[in-house]
């Protein structure tokens, strides 16, 4: 799973990793998610609005990733546990407490303990931070950047 993990070059490509461990240790898979970037405010990484197949990551956050000098696994693993965390959600989970025991189970028996999963799990920890009134009150304007190619797991070609 980490070696999948840090060979990944893309969004997508992170995104059925996350899949893949989430069926592993949880026993659960959802298909059909799509992923949308837009600008949300600078402690939201990412939102899933229960109900939809929609997960929203902020495009700041994934551009400052992916242009990092970081290592791939570093980036990648930073990346895995924003949309772990979103995945889960989109389960019906509402307890942030719950999501995030969750997702360190599914870090932990995946990912192993090394400097990867500091990392990520830091993020799982921190995530989702206090929220203040700028935030809770967040309002998307619909202006979101679909991000081809991530969820194709039960897509077929028709031609």
């Amino acid at each position: 799973m980490r070696k999948r993990l840090e060979e990944a070059e893309s969004l997508g490509e992170i995104f059925k990793v996350v899949k893949k461990a989430v069926q592993e240790v949880l026993g659960v898979r959802r298909a059909g998610l799509q992923l949308a970037l837009t600008d949300l405010p600078d402690k939201v990484k990412a939102l899933h609005k229960l109900g939809t197949n929609l997960i929203i990551m902020n495009k700041k956050t994934v551009s400052s990733l992916l242009s990092s000098r970081k290592p791939r696994l570093e980036v990648n693993a930073y990346i895995f546990s924003i949309l772990l965390h979103e995945y889960i959600k989109s389960f019906g989970v509402l307890d942030d407490e719950e999501v995030r025991a969750l997702s360190l189970k599914v870090l932990r028996e995946t990912l192993g303990e090394d400097e990867a999963y500091e990392m990520a799990f830091r993020e799982i920890a921190e995530y989702p931070p206090e929220l203040g009134e700028e935030e809770l009150n967040y309002r998307l304007d619909g202006k979101f950047e679909l991000v081809e190619d991530f969820d194709l797991d039960n897509t077929h070609y028709i031609g």
